[in-house]
C-alpha cells in the first residue's frame, strides 16, 4: 500500500503509516517547510519506505490517483484554501481511497468549552513565557477561523470526496474528517463526472 501524509511536519503521522504499509509499501511525507522536512528525514533515516519532500499542499508533486489514502493532521487551517486542499488531497488518492484531516476544532460541549478557554486565555501566555507569544497567538486565531466541522464535511463534499464522516475527538477539541473518491462506475462518481464535464 502507498499513502501520502500533507503538512507532515516532523513526520510522526508518515512514521505511523509506515508501520501500517509495511517494508514493502511507500509513504510520501510532504511539507512546505525545508526544515522540518529535513528534520523528519533525520529522524526517520533508517525507514527505507519513507520519503520526504518540500512542495506545497495546493499543488502536490504526484500523479492522479497515486496513493490508497491521503492524511493531513493539523495542517488543514493553516492552508489559504481548503476546498483546494482537499480537491489535491482527492486527486492524490486512487477511486476508493481515503483522506483523512484531524484538526482542532471548537467544541461545543461543557467541558470543550472550558478545554477551549484555556486553550485561548492561557496557551497565549504560556507561549509568551517562552519566548513564543507570536507563535501561540497565531495558533488561537487559526483555530477561531477555522470551519465547522460541518463546514469542512460540506467542502469534502465540493471538493469530490463521498461517505463523508467526522467525530469529535477529546470532548470535540479535534475533529477526525474521513471522505471517500468515488469510483468513476459508481452512481456518485458518474454524477461527478458529469458535474466536472458540465
Amino acid at each position: 500500500m502507498a499513502a501520502i501524509d500533507v503538512a507532515t511536519g516532523t513526520g510522526k503521522v508518515a512514521a505511523t503509516l509506515a508501520d501500517r504499509v509495511g517494508a514493502f509499501g511507500h509513504v510520501l511525507g510532504v511539507d512546505v517547510s525545508d526544515r522540518m522536512v529535513a528534520r523528519a528525514r533525520a529522524q526517520h533515516a533508517d525507514r527505507i519506505e519513507l520519503e520526504f519532500v518540500v512542495a506545497d499542499a495546493l499543488d502536490l508533486p504526484v500523479g492522479d490517483g497515486t496513493f490508497d489514502a491521503a492524511t493531513i493532521a493539523f495542517g488543514m487551517r493553516n492552508l489559504p484554501d481548503y476546498r483546494r486542499g482537499f480537491e489535491e488531497l482527492r486527486r492524490a488518492v486512487r477511486p476508493g481511497g481515503r483522506v483523512v484531516c484531524l484538526e482542532i476544532a471548537r467544541p461545543r460541549s461543557l467541558i470543550g468549552r472550558l478545554g477551549r478557554m484555556w486553550f485561548e486565555r492561557i496557551v497565549p501566555r504560556l507561549g509568551s513565557l517562552i519566548g513564543q507569544g507570536r507563535a501561540y497567538a497565531y495558533l488561537v486565531d487559526s483555530v477561531r477561523g477555522y470551519p465547522t466541522p460541518e463546514e469542512i464535511a460540506t467542502l469534502m463534499r465540493a471538493a469530490g470526496l463521498v461517505d463523508v464522516t467526522w467525530t469529535p475527538l477529546t470532548f470535540g477539541m479535534v475533529t477526525l474528517h474521513v471522505g471517500v473518491r468515488p469510483n468513476v462506475s459508481s452512481p456518485d462518481g458518474a454524477a461527478l463526472m458529469e458535474t466536472a464535464a458540465g
